[in-house]
């Protein structure tokens, strides 16, 4: 008779705990979920109190022969999915289906994959944890109710074969209301002024540059404004240097670590997902679904030892951050390397590049803050109330920037002058203008999302949780609601006129590129018609304050504080009553076309009659060749 047997999710995961473990212990792999609800009907019963109907997956059937032979045969059977509510439920699910008692067998949690990990799970067992069962339980039950009522009125209403789902409609709309605003953005141009500088009493004539604290609407005005500018004399009126410190940012959660690897490294959020996994079997970085940013003190210490080895103590400074987000829950670190003092690792190229970004920002979050001093001056152009501003940074003390900087989203990106090195300046100085530049720009529309940006976004509205941002965003992909696509960029024509020393003004004209786009999100045709319908029809489901409400109800359940079929009655009863009054007959009142917006790919317009029996879709008259 085998001693031990611990079950875990994954293969590789098991090959790796196996090992720490030694004689006495078989660790075998449930491959994931082996019960889910029942794909005949609905899979829950409603009038039984919501009571879930689950069945034993087809593809898991000789999995769980096989691990029904084994905990037979076992001593002692542990449980060792996941600590988090989805890892808890698998730990649920196989108690029940290998019958084992619920509130003796064990059950042990690990947030790293470490041999001393496992060993203090195994002397530390605990038993399932049937909160957060159920709340993983209220969510499962929850999106199958809302996508099986809500698909077939789409069926009826829009157009057979759609669906709709509680977290996915609401990222169909973040992008669906992205898109409406670049479509209504009308571009305009303006001009902004930019000159070059230098001391008066500088006899090295170090140049800088300032802007100019307006901008004008229209070339002429511009013009008027060099021409006032000739021979003007220009003065110091401000100078101010302020020293400053910058932080160095928390360690990684899914979220962030989602969204930096998409913006440094190009990887999708699935594709993040995919190799962090990877990297948690092998036992290299800790658990990857995590909200919590904070470090346990080994790691702090490691991390102290690390940045004496490479960089000397002086660059040495412990933090502990705090979490920000929304409902933030499980009681995880953050995600760090399992060994500090392993900097580099064997596999793939994606493996390599994800782990160096984790060991860095990890380190980093453990290093003392950058010291820079920054510069602002203020110059006055006589008989004029506008003034040029010129700003500058210089770095003093490197601190963690030597090790790493995070990265920003596009639209975070400032349209300045570019910081530099400013030459030593006191109010009352005279400065000498080499030229004066207005140079035409355009405004510019909010940007698309990305998957990095849209994981953010999600994330400040508190809808979804670490585990839910990857098929999310698959599931809209897959189902059509939204593309991702690069665009190629445009060329355009602009003004650039130049104030030179001499006092000449001369024009040019120029050309630049602009509007490309690379893995950006963008709506369907049928995903802004679906979008609409379900805005209308369901307001509740589509308002994000209401996604994130339910989200912090299924928090309640996980603390014990809500039972789980209690807030699904509370949410069920006033949701059906809305699917059985869509699936009523649309008045006259309706039956009107109405243009839905401008078809992300081919730039015509989308159109959807809303008759008897609800909108449709007119996509054959906004796309040639096309089918309703």
């Amino acid at each position: 008779m085998q001693e031990n047997l611990v079950i875990v999710e994954s293969p590789a995961k098991a090959k790796t705990i196996e090992k720490f473990l030694g004689k006495g212990y078989v660790v075998k792999s449930s491959f994931g979920h082996i019960r889910d609800l029942s794909k005949k009907g609905l899979g829950v019963k409603i009038d039984e109190s919501f009571m879930p109907d689950y069945e034993v997956l087809p593809d898991k059937r000789k999995v769980v022969d096989d691990l029904s032979k084994l905990a037979e045969q076992a001593q002692t059977v542990w449980l060792a999915s996941d600590e988090d509510r989805e890892g808890e439920a698998i730990a649920w699910h196989l108690a029940e289906v290998l019958e084992l008692p619920v509130d003796k067998t064990k059950r042990i949690v690990f947030h790293e994959i470490t041999k001393n990990a496992i060993l203090h799970a195994i002397e530390n067992p605990r038993t399932i944890d049937m909160n957060l069962v159920d709340a993983q339980q209220a969510r499962r039950v929850l999106d199958r109710i809302v996508g099986f009522e809500l698909s077939p009125v789409l069926w009826k209403k829009v157009k057979p074969a759609l669906s709709a789902g509680r977290v996915q409609s609401v990222a169909v709309r973040l992008i669906v209301e992205r898109e409406r605003e670049i479509i209504a953005f009308q571009s305009t141009p303006y001009f902004r002024v930019v000159a070059q500088f230098y001391p008066a009493a500088d006899e090295s004539k170090t140049i800088f540059k300032a802007e100019l604290n307006r901008r004008f609407e229209t070339k002429e005005e511009a013009e008027a404004f060099l021409h006032n500018a000739v021979g003007a004399s220009f003065s110091v009126s401000k100078a101010e240097e302020k020293p400053m410190k910058r932080y160095p940012a928390a360690p990684f959660t899914t979220s962030t670590l989602q969204q930096e690897a998409g913006r440094k490294l190009g990887m999708s959020v699935a594709q993040t997902m995919s190799v962090a996994q990877h990297l948690y079997e092998q036992g290299l970085i800790t658990y990857m679904r995590t909200d919590s940013v904070n470090l346990s003190a080994q790691a702090i210490a490691q991390c102290k030892q690390e940045i004496s080895k490479h960089f000397g103590e002086k660059y040495s400074s412990a933090h502990n951050y705090k979490t920000k987000t929304k409902g933030a829950q499980e009681a995880h670190e953050a995600i760090r390397p399992s060994y500090i003092d392993r900097v580099e690792i064997d596999g793939t190229a994606a493996e390599k590049r994800l782990y160096d970004l984790i060991w860095k920002r990890t380190v980093a979050s453990q290093m003392v803050a950058a010291e820079v001093d920054r510069t602002t001056v203020v110059i006055d152009m006589n008989g004029s109330e506008s003034q040029f501003v010129a700003s500058g940074e210089v770095v003093r003390f490197d601190g963690f920037l030597r090790l790493y900087s995070e990265s920003v989203d596009e639209d975070q990106l400032k349209d300045s002058s570019e910081e530099a090195l400013l030459p030593k300046m006191q109010v009352g100085d005279s400065v000498i203008s080499t030229q004066i530049v207005a140079t035409e720009r355009f405004t510019t529309a909010p940007p698309r999302y990305n998957e990095a940006s849209l994981v953010k976004r999600l994330e400040e509205l508190g809808i979804g949780r670490p585990s839910t941002y990857a098929p999310t965003i698959t599931t809209i992909i897959n189902r059509g609601y939204v593309v991702k696509q690069n665009r190629d960029a445009q060329k355009r024509q602009y003004t650039a006129l130049t104030l030179s020393s001499a006092g000449k003004i001369s024009e040019k004209r120029l050309s630049e590129s602009f509007g490309k786009e690379k893995n950006r999100l963008a709506p369907t045709d049928i995903g802004m018609v679906v979008n609409d319908y379900l805005e209308r029809q369901f307001v509740d489901i589509m308002d994000y304050n209401f996604t994130a409400s339910v989200e912090k109800e299924f928090d309640h359940v996980a603390n014990g504080e809500l039972t789980w079929r209690e807030m699904i009655t509370r949410f069920y009863s006033p949701f059906h009553v809305q699917v059985e009054k869509a699936l009523e007959t649309q008045t006259d009142k309706d039956s009107q076309s109405r243009v839905l917006g401008v078809d992300p790919q081919s730039g015509r317009e989308v159109k959807a009659r809303i008759g008897r029996y609800g909108p449709m879709v007119e996509i054959a008259a906004a796309q040639e060749g096309g089918k309703a």
